[in-house]
C-alpha cells in the first residue's frame, strides 16, 4: 500500500462505503484538496447481497441524497457494480484510466478483508491507494486496558474512552470540489434495492428521511428536545425519548465524532446525567466494534465458548409467531410489529423481545440476530451481534443468565398507559391499562367491552411465563455443570 500526499491535477477515485456523507468524510476531503475526483459507490454482491431488505431500501434513498449533495458542488455520484468488489473497482479504474484511489476503511470483518484484497489488487496494477478511517471515534484495536489487553467489560471501556471525547473534532465539508467525468455509470433503479409489488416499505418511507440532511435534522431535534430527561425517557417506547440516529449512523450519513461534538456543546445547558447517558450509548457502539475486532465471527459464534453447549431448542412455529408479532404477549407483539412496519424498534423493547426469544422460547440468539439483520434499517455488524449476545448471556459483558425479563412487568413499567401497545396492536386498542398488558388475566367483561376474543381476535400466550422462566433457569444451569 502506498501512502503520502496525492499529486495535484490527477484524478482520484473516491469510493464511498458506509460513509454516505460529505462533511467529516476524510477520504473525500483529502482527495478534493489535491485535484479532480470521481465520487463513486460500488455495489458488490459479496457484501450487499447480505443486506436485509430494510437496509437495501435505506441504501437506495441514501445514495439519492448523496448524489443530490454532490450536485450542489457541481458533481455526481457514479454507480457501478460487480460480483467481486476488488475486480469491479480495478476494472472501473482501467476503464477510466484512474491511477489513484481513496476510501475510508470499513471495520466489519468482510470490510477489513475486502480492503486488504482491494489494496493488493490495485497496487499490482500500479494504482496508488490512500486509506483513511472515519466511521468510529477510535481504532477498535488500539484502545487497551492497563495491562495491555483488550477490554471485555463495557464500564472500564467507557472510563478509558470518556476523557478523550472532548478531543475528537469533526471536519467540515470541502469548500469546493472539482469533478472528472467517468464512464461505466449504472442506473440506481436498475439495482432493484426497493420493493415493487407488494411495496412493503410504505411504513419505512413514512417514518424516515435517509441522507445526511435527515441525519443532522434528527440530531438537532434531539439535542433541542429529548436530550433533556433522556436518562429516564429513553426507556419509554410510548414517548419520543431517543435520538433515532442509529440508521443514519449505520450508513455513515453522520459520524460518531459529529454526534459527540454536537452533544458536548450542550454541556452545562442540559442535565449532566442525561448527556452522559447519551454519550454512553455512542461509546457502546464503539465497544461493540472493540469486541468484533477481538472475535471476527462475533455475529455467528458465541463470544463465550461455554455457550457452545447450551441446549437451544428448535421451534419453527414459535419463531414464526415471534417474528410476526403473534406471541400473545402485547409488548412483544407491539415491538415485532413496529420493527416490520418501520424498520426500527425501540431499544428497551429490543431487549424485551430478545430475552423472550432466547429465554422464554429457548431459541438460539442467532435466529433472532438474522431476523433483525433482515428487518432493521439500522442493522450493524457489531452492534446487532453485541446486543443479542448481551441479552442471551453469551457475550463478553453479558447479562447474567438469571436475568429473564418479565414481559408483563416490563410493559407495565415502561408503557404504563398502554399507548405503545395500542399503536402497534390495534386489536387491543380499546383495552384499558393495566389489562392491556395481560389480556389472558383480564376479566371477561373487560374483554367483551374491548371487543377482544382470546384465541380469535388476539392470540393466547404461546408460553406461560412462570413455566418458561423455570425452564430457562434449568437450561442455563447446565452451563455450570462439569463437562
Amino acid at each position: 500500500m502506498s501512502a503520502g500526499n496525492f499529486s495535484s491535477n490527477i484524478t482520484t477515485l473516491v469510493i464511498f462505503e458506509r460513509d454516505l456523507r460529505i462533511a467529516d468524510q476524510k477520504a473525500l476531503a483529502e482527495a478534493a484538496k489535491s485535484g479532480p475526483i470521481v465520487a463513486a459507490y460500488c455495489l458488490d454482491d459479496p457484501l450487499n447481497a447480505a443486506l436485509g431488505g430494510a437496509q437495501k431500501w435505506w441504501l437506495h434513498h441514501s445514495l439519492v441524497q448523496l448524489n443530490d449533495g454532490l450536485a450542489e458542488f457541481g458533481g455526481q455520484l457514479t454507480l457501478f457494480s460487480g460480483t467481486d468488489r476488488a475486480s469491479a473497482i480495478a476494472a472501473f479504474c482501467t476503464l477510466n484510466q484512474i491511477k489513484k484511489v481513496a476510501w475510508n476503511q470499513r471495520q466489519s470483518v468482510l470490510g477489513r478483508d475486502g480492503d486488504s484484497t482491494l489494496v493488493k489488487k490495485l497496487n499490482l496494477q500500479g494504482i496508488e491507494v490512500q486509506l483513511y478511517s472515519s466511521d468510529l471515534l477510535h481504532d477498535p484495536a488500539a484502545i487497551r486496558t492497563g495491562s495491555g489487553g483488550p477490554f471485555r467489560v463495557y464500564t472500564p471501556f467507557w472510563r478509558a474512552l470518556e476523557p478523550r471525547l472532548p478531543y475528537f473534532k469533526s471536519e467540515p465539508a470541502p469548500e469546493s470540489m472539482t469533478f472528472s467525468q467517468a464512464t461505466g455509470h449504472e442506473n440506481l433503479d436498475g439495482w432493484n434495492l426497493t420493493p415493487k409489488a407488494p411495496d412493503w416499505a410504505v411504513g419505512l418511507g413514512q417514518s424516515w428521511h435517509p441522507g445526511e440532511a435527515g441525519a443532522h435534522n434528527n440530531l438537532a431535534e434531539f439535542l433541542d428536545g429529548a436530550l433533556v430527561e433522556y436518562k429516564e425517557n429513553r426507556n419509554r417506547p410510548d414517548l419520543v425519548g431517543t435520538s433515532r440516529l442509529s440508521p443514519h449512523l449505520a450508513f455513515g450519513e453522520i459520524s460518531a465524532v459529529q454526534i459527540v461534538e454536537a452533544a458536548l456543546k450542550r454541556q452545562g445547558r442540559v442535565p449532566g446525567h442525561d448527556l452522559e447517558t447519551f454519550l454512553k450509548e455512542i461509546v457502546w457502539r464503539e465497544f461493540s466494534y472493540h469486541l468484533l475486532a477481538q472475535k471476527p465471527t462475533f455475529a455467528t459464534e458465541n463470544f463465550n465458548p461455554n455457550f457452545d453447549r447450551f441446549p437451544w431448542g428448535k421451534n419453527a412455529s414459535a419463531l414464526r409467531a415471534w417474528q410476526k408479532g403473534q406471541t400473545g404477549y402485547p409488548i412483544i407483539d407491539a415491538g415485532m410489529r413496529e420493527l416490520y412496519q418501520t424498520g426500527w424498534m425501540h431499544n428497551r423493547v429490543r431487549m424485551i423481545v430478545a430475552s423472550f426469544l432466547t429465554k422464554h422460547l429457548l431459541i438460539d440468539w442467532r435466529d433472532g440476530e438474522r431476523w433483525f439483520w433482515d428487518t432493521l434499517v439500522d442493522a450493524d455488524p457489531a452492534s446487532n451481534a453485541a446486543g443479542w449476545q448481551w441479552v442471551s448471556g453469551s457475550g463478553a459483558d453479558a447479562s447474567p443468565y438469571f436475568r429473564i425479563f418479565n414481559p408483563i412487568l416490563q410493559a407495565e413499567k415502561f408503557d404504563p398507559n398502554g399507548d405503545y401497545v395500542r399503536k402497534y396492536v390495534p386489536e387491543l386498542a380499546k383495552m384499558r391499562a393495566p389489562f392491556i398488558h395481560k389480556p389472558w388475566e383480564t376479566p371477561e367483561i373487560e374483554l367483551i367491552s374491548a371487543g377482544v376474543r382470546l384465541g380469535t381476535t388476539y392470540p393466547a400466550p404461546i408460553v406461560d411465563h412462570p413455566t418458561a422462566r423455570n425452564r430457562a433457569l434449568s437450561a442455563y444451569k447446565t452451563l455450570k455443570e462439569p463437562q
